[in-house]
């Protein structure tokens, strides 16, 4: 997919990183047993480097695969990145059916077709959540987990109980505004300065895709992720979990409790930080995660 098949207003992205990873953003036909359709999957591929795992980056809630343009030129050659389904540019058609199991359904269909080998899946904040239930799930995928402050323990969008008719178009006209959304994106970064126009872009161009409403009021109806409580300590494989010093979204708690909860875990904490490491600080985020995808890889 390029430039042009993203909506009209990605034309006004001004940023290097923007730009480029606007270039790469592909269209996958993803057949899964959710349709007989295949699933128009938004994603960008890894380029050629047989000799580690490669690495699966999953964006967080109301979000796309833009949220790694900063991160991903720093883990290439070995990383791919997606968007979900229901979110980011993958299709909607799926709506009625937009919960997490249909979400892990239809990323290990794109995981069979596209890599068909074991992963570090790299998960930010509702995408953490999203890598843990894949993990837990198919195991044999994943060769280690990234956990880059994320949702698990924490409960899912407060939206939930205003998803009723009219509310539930109150709640997401509420959210598509931009003054909130700014007030959001302010929240999430320590440095307010990484608040540009090309941010706001950024976070901003999944909305004009046909169906973000009602994806948005089926996938928080159905509750999200508050089940995976409970499952976080049967995590198997290795696991870093990544967090920003100065998290005002989710706060700082969990990533003690990520790291008490997971055997085989460590964590690494980003000074001068907020929720979103891998855009604030994307070298830090990069250096931390490039040792842990070296141990993984095959000694043969």
């Amino acid at each position: 997919m390029t430039v042009s098949v993203l909506p009209i207003a990605a034309a006004a992205l001004s940023e290097l990183t923007s730009t480029d990873l606007a270039t790469r953003v592909q269209l996958a036909a993803v057949k899964t047993s959710l349709t007989e359709t295949p699933i128009p999957t938004a994603y960008v591929a890894a380029g050629d480097a047989a000799s580690t795992p490669p690495l699966l980056l999953i964006h967080g809630f109301d979000s796309s695969l833009f949220e790694f343009r900063r991160l991903l030129p720093l883990l290439d050659p070995s990383a791919w990145a997606v968007d979900l389904l229901g979110f980011g540019f993958s299709d909607r058609a799926l709506i009625p059916n937009l919960s997490p199991g249909a979400i892990k359904l239809h990323l290990h269909s794109f995981w069979q077709q596209q890599i068909n080998r074991p992963v570090v899946l790299v998960g930010a904040s509702m995408g953490g959540a999203a890598a843990i239930d894949f993990a837990l799930t198919y195991p044999e995928a994943v060769a280690g987990l990234v956990l880059i402050d994320a949702a698990g323990f924490a409960a899912g969008p407060a939206m939930g109980n205003l998803m009723v008719p009219p509310l539930d178009s109150w709640a997401t006209a509420f959210l598509r505004n931009p003054r909130v959304r700014r007030s959001i994106s302010r929240q999430a970064y320590f440095d307010k300065t990484f608040v540009t126009a090309d941010a706001e872009l950024c976070a901003a161009l999944h909305l004009q895709c046909p169906g973000w409403k009602e994806a948005l009021i089926a996938f928080t109806k159905s509750g999200g992720y508050n089940f995976l409580t409970a499952k976080i300590s049967e995590i198997a494989c290795p696991t870093l979990v990544i967090w920003g010093e100065q998290d005002k979204i989710l706060g700082t708690k969990d990533a003690q409790r990520f790291e008490r909860a997971i055997p085989n875990s460590k964590l690494v904490w980003i000074p001068q930080c907020g929720h979103v490491p891998h855009l604030e600080k994307p070298r830090e985020t990069a250096a931390a995660i490039a040792p842990f995808v070296a141990q993984l890889a095959p000694t043969d």
